[in-house]
């Protein structure tokens, strides 16, 4: 069998990506003259949470990638190495939208208008107890510090782990140093577990997201942001498996592989639905006023019919449709699921950032702003993916030829 090695980036995708960063540059710059040039705060703020929804989102999701690599690495093991390079090459997206997104942050958090972050200002967390009491977390510096570490912390191991990977391309490994290579990749896959666990898993929804609402917490928020975008990158990476396949590339994939993603893409939904339903079933259950107002506008407001959708694309359809073992066998579902799971995400992202910022101080209800924008937006950041990714899949083989695990990964079978 001959393998084709070298990605070639198809003219129409070229146009495609092209098209999708100009949409989204386009609705940010209606986005800003429209909103964010605005004298009204809730206008301005309208524009900044919006970028700070793709942003984070799209950072999350693509580092998710990495997170995957390193995951399996830490697991010995070799069924995904048919299709690694996939996952490095989404991961290179990392350093670029965390530029984006660390811009993004700064200039909400240091800026003028502080309708997004509340605690951002100083003289309003004199008069708030409960922002003053939280303030030795929720202050600009220990923001910025901890923002940049994770940034480049997630850039810096990232490109590691990708440098690891490539540097046997072109060497066969003895035994012995087949022995070391593993065993320098765990070490590094431990490192940046270890930095995920500490940024993803626990600190960073908090600053990045939760501060949003800086009156209310949840103890579960972060894990439920990590389901949430961990299923959206195996769904993206899945994505890019098939359209490579369709191109002709990545011969050794078959259908286990990607009943394989399958399985993970069915197994996260079921665990994001376990995080949702505990964290607001208890909440619900205790009904104590400041953490049932988290849930006040998203469940029964305005937010109403964006909060049970996405529950129900989130939840429901993985679950009815994925659960059959032929699903995930088949291209045209895997595709359709994994759009569907990308986008049902998003729309969660999309009810944890705006109900917030969207609240008139008057009658302290929360308005829907037009989503076409967003959804302009985000379309942006998949042009960019795509874009970035292509690019980073030519500079490197298709195939990691020489690791040790490879053979796993022809003979898998489930």
């Amino acid at each position: 069998m001959t393998i084709r090695e070298k990605f070639e980036i198809p003219r129409r995708y070229n146009m495609i990506s092209t098209a999708l960063m100009a949409i989204g540059l386009i609705s940010i710059i209606v986005l800003y003259i429209t909103h964010g040039a605005s004298s009204n705060p809730i206008e301005q703020a309208r524009f900044w949470a919006s970028l700070l929804q793709n942003s984070v989102y799209f950072l999350l999701v693509v580092n998710a990638a990495m997170f995957f690599i390193c995951a399996t690495t830490l697991a010995w093991g070799g069924w995904q190495m048919s299709f690694r390079r996939v996952s490095e090459a989404i991961s290179a997206c990392v350093p670029i939208i965390g530029f984006i997104t660390l811009i993004i942050l700064f200039c909400i958090v240091f800026g003028d208008n502080h309708t997004i972050f509340h605690w951002a200002d100083t003289e309003h967390v004199k008069h708030d107890d409960v922002l003053l009491h939280k303030s030795p977390f929720l202050n600009k510096g220990f923001f910025a510090v901890w923002t940049v570490i994770t940034i480049v912390g997630w850039s810096v191991l990232g490109w590691k782990m990708r440098k690891l990977s490539r540097s046997i391309d072109d060497r066969k490994l003895t035994n012995e140093e087949g022995k070391k290579y593993i065993w320098n990749n765990t070490v590094w896959a431990a490192v940046f577990i270890v930095l995920f666990a500490l940024t993803v898993m626990s600190s960073i929804p908090w600053l990045w997201l939760m501060s949003i609402d800086a009156h209310w917490y949840s103890t579960m928020y972060s894990w439920y942001t990590f389901a949430s975008t961990f299923v959206a990158g195996i769904a993206l990476i899945t994505l890019f498996v098939i359209f490579l396949k369709n191109n002709n590339y990545l011969e050794l994939v078959n259908n286990e592989h990607l009943h394989d993603l399958g399985k993970f893409m069915f197994a996260f939904s079921i665990f994001w639905t376990y995080l949702w339903f505990s964290q607001f079933m208890l909440i619900w259950y205790a009904n104590i006023p400041e953490e049932t107002i988290y849930f006040k506008p998203r469940a029964e407001g305005s937010y109403s019919g964006i909060f049970w959708l996405m529950f129900m694309i989130n939840f429901l359809a993985p679950l009815l449709i994925l659960m059959r073992r032929g699903a995930k066998r088949n291209y045209s579902t895997m595709v359709f699921m994994s759009l569907l799971i990308i986008f049902g995400h998003w729309l969660d992202f999309f009810q944890m950032v705006f109900p917030s910022p969207m609240k008139n101080p008057a009658t302290g209800l929360s308005h829907v702003p037009l989503i076409l924008y967003d959804f302009g937006v985000a379309l942006g950041f998949v042009g960019l993916i795509m874009f970035v990714t292509a690019r980073a899949l030519t500079k490197a083989p298709m195939l990691a030829r020489n690791h040790p695990f490879l053979k796993e990964s022809i003979i898998h079978h489930t």
